[in-house]
Formats: C-alpha cells, sequence, structure tokens
C-alpha cells in the first residue's frame, strides 16, 4: 500500500511540474508576442518595464545595452514594422528563468529603407518580483529554410 500511495504521490507531483511549465512555456510565448507588437507600435513604456535594466541587444550591426535599445525604437532609427513568427521553442529552467527563440521574418524600417529578413530571434527571461523581465534580445540572421530543433 506504501508503495502505491508513493507511486500516485510521485505521478501527481510529476504532472504537477509538467503543467506548471507548460504553463511557463505558455505565458514567455504571449510576453514575447506582445513584446514584438510594442516593437512595432514603438510602445517604449511597456517595452521600458519589460527590458531588465542591465539588458543586452544583439542586431546585425552591432550590440548595446537598454537605453540605446529603447531610444532606437522611439525614434524609430529601427522601425521593427512586422515579425512574421513562423516557430518558437521555448525551454524553462526552474520557476524563473527561461530562454525562447522565434524563427521570424521581420519586416523593418531601417536608415530610410523598407528591409525584410530572416532571423533566428534567442530571447533570455528572469522573473523578478513576480514579473518576466527580458534579459537579452538576440538576432541570429538564417536562410528561410533553418528550423528550430525542439
Amino acid at each position: 500500500m506504501r508503495k502505491l500511495l508513493i507511486s500516485v504521490l510521485l505521478a501527481v507531483l510529476s504532472v504537477s511540474s509538467y503543467a506548471q511549465g507548460t504553463s511557463i512555456e505558455q505565458e514567455i510565448k504571449e510576453l514575447s508576442k506582445a513584446k514584438w507588437q510594442w516593437m512595432a507600435d514603438k510602445d517604449v513604456d511597456k517595452l521600458e518595464t519589460l527590458f531588465h535594466d542591465k539588458s543586452k541587444f544583439v542586431h546585425m550591426s552591432g550590440s548595446w545595452k537598454k537605453d540605446r535599445e529603447l531610444e532606437i525604437i522611439e525614434t524609430g532609427s529601427i522601425w521593427y514594422k512586422n515579425a512574421d513568427v513562423h516557430d518558437v521553442a521555448v525551454e524553462v529552467f526552474g520557476n524563473d528563468t527561461a530562454v525562447l527563440w522565434n524563427r521570424i521574418t521581420l519586416m523593418a524600417h531601417v536608415r530610410g529603407n523598407d528591409v525584410s529578413n530572416e532571423f533566428t530571434v534567442t530571447e533570455f527571461y528572469q522573473k523578478e518580483e513576480g514579473n518576466w523581465k527580458l534579459l537579452d534580445l538576440t538576432f541570429s540572421s538564417v536562410r528561410d529554410t533553418h528550423k528550430i530543433e525542439h
């Protein structure tokens, strides 16, 4: 009887842990989706709250910190007009860290020109005081046939 009780308890804990993981995964996916829209809308107020104070951004033309990224978005130096997301994968580490990979086609306005590029974008998130914060956003230029391994 004791073995049965322990087995049932372990099964319940395993299901609970899996459900929590998938819940976090979904939360991060929705947050990333909202972030793309905020970037398109140049909503720097929402982005300022999302971006960690020590966050880093890696682009094709360079790397910079939070203040520069917000300035670029606000001024339209890079206008992230639309991120067409083709695939998303999330890995959760504990209850407070997540990495998300997006396969996107990004339509942007850069230096006076509309451009379209294929990227895999890596996003690192950490939960602080009950809120998810974006720690890092890295654009990796890829071919349109690139696949994210799940």
